[in-house]
């Protein structure tokens, strides 16, 4: 059996086991990705491979934070890891945001590895036509 190798592989792996994990005081980034969809912010983050109810979506301010972590999947007595390449513990986003986004309305949902949030435009953000006054009641300053 032919195996094509590349002798920094290896390297590559131990290296980010050992100074990418993340820990509650110093959690690894998350990708995501956010985007306006119609009248509300959507931001999509992977978390794939991470329960629910690891998950954590906090809100102070305008300041949004998605917590999660990690665990190891296989935790009997009995079994001996023989490869474990993906990464494990504490994932963490930080995002500010824009005083035009209702936060009382966010929505989250959890599905196939994907965390989504939609996030409201509010009223008072949304353009709205401003009427303009007849001017029969002109009144004349004298000074």
């Amino acid at each position: 059996m032919l195996m094509r190798t590349d002798p920094f592989r290896e390297l590559d792996r131990i290296t980010e086991q050992i100074l990418r994990p993340g820990t509650w005081s110093r959690p690894s980034a998350m990708p995501m990705d956010a985007y306006r969809e119609g009248d509300e912010y959507v931001v999509a983050f992977d978390l794939p491979g991470v329960s629910p109810d690891a998950i954590d979506v906090d809100v102070e301010r305008n300041m949004l934070t998605v917590r999660a972590e990690r665990r190891p999947a296989v935790n009997a007595d009995n079994v001996q890891m023989e490869l474990s390449e993906r990464p494990l513990g504490v994932f963490s986003r930080q995002i500010v945001l824009a005083d035009t986004l209702d936060t009382e309305r966010i929505d989250a949902d959890y599905d196939a590895g994907v965390l989504t949030l939609r996030i409201p435009i509010a009223e008072r953000a949304k353009p709205r036509k401003v009427s303009i006054g007849g001017g029969s009641s002109r009144k004349q300053i004298k000074g």
